[in-house]
């Protein structure tokens, strides 16, 4: 099943961009709430100044053999809202726990281009691939590259946000003697999703996310695979002093070519405060 990634995305966003512009007239007027805690999809808000953020996500995968896949990022504000510093440390573990170890690890920059005062936010983030992982064993690409995302955010009313992410993956050089094949890879990605605030500390959420895959083949040649992400979700704000805990839940369920459908548990967790 062919799923291309650009029009999911526009298909998706159709139906919520029907709410008139009289709702977003006044920005300021909009409740507080749970804003920047996604799981599949990256929102388009920057840390605040002097304030860190420390997020655990948490991958099932138990019809995959029981994989388990498990990634934390700190992020860190650099002088100010607009330019922010981060981290992403993976650990895997494959078949039953027969194969596991680190994975690569990413540097990751981002720059917040707009702010809420405007009509949408915008946060392009680039992050640099350090190839941690071992590539025999399948914990990593075995390859330096360089990951681009342009998250984009709308809150549309008190109740309602959307975020879509549009990003490439570019592998300097992957080499598989095997079948004769040195050269760059590229991939791409885009997803979107609705965020229900229900309340301002309990959110449900609706996330999609699809892959274009590029596969090495014989003789230099290059295919692509698609693979999309379904997740429904909900997540959650715990506030002591200030500390800000929020745990999430997600079941995605993921369609790819070739393969029968797989049902995951993804567990979200997020520290944030003061320092």
């Amino acid at each position: 099943m062919k799923i291309e990634v650009v029009p999911i995305a526009i298909i998706l966003l159709i139906p919520f961009t029907i709410y008139s512009q009289s709702e977003t007239d006044n920005k300021n007027l909009f409740s507080p709430a749970i804003e920047d805690n996604s799981m599949l999809i990256e929102e388009a808000y920057n840390q605040e100044d002097r304030v860190v953020q420390h997020i655990s996500n948490f991958v099932f995968l138990p019809n995959l053999k029981d994989n388990f896949f498990y990634a934390f990022t700190q992020e860190w504000p650099a002088f100010g809202l607009k330019h922010q510093l981060s981290y992403t440390l993976q650990y895997n573990s494959f078949n039953k726990g027969a194969v596991n170890g680190l994975g690569d690890l990413l540097i990751n920059y981002r720059y917040q281009l707009s702010y809420k005062e405007s009509f949408v936010l915008c946060s392009p983030r680039l992050s640099l691939i350090i190839p941690t992982g071992n590539k025999n064993k399948g914990l990593g690409f075995g390859s330096w590259g360089l990951q681009t995302n342009l998250p984009i955010s709308k809150r549309w009313t008190n109740h309602f946000i959307n975020h879509i992410n549009l990003g490439t993956t570019y592998l300097f050089k992957v080499r598989e003697d095997v079948i004769n094949f040195n050269k760059p890879l590229v991939s791409y990605f885009g997803g979107i999703s609705l965020i229900w605030l229900v309340t301002e500390k309990f959110n449900l959420m609706l996330e999609c996310l699809s892959f274009m895959n590029a596969n090495p083949e014989l003789n230099n040649k290059v295919t692509y695979s698609n693979q999309t992400i379904i997740a429904p979700a909900f997540r959650l704000a715990v506030n002591i002093n200030n500390l800000q805990i929020v745990p999430g839940f997600s079941l995605p369920i993921t369609f790819a070519d070739n393969s029968k459908t797989e049902i995951g548990a993804f567990l979200y967790l997020s520290f944030e405060h003061k320092y």
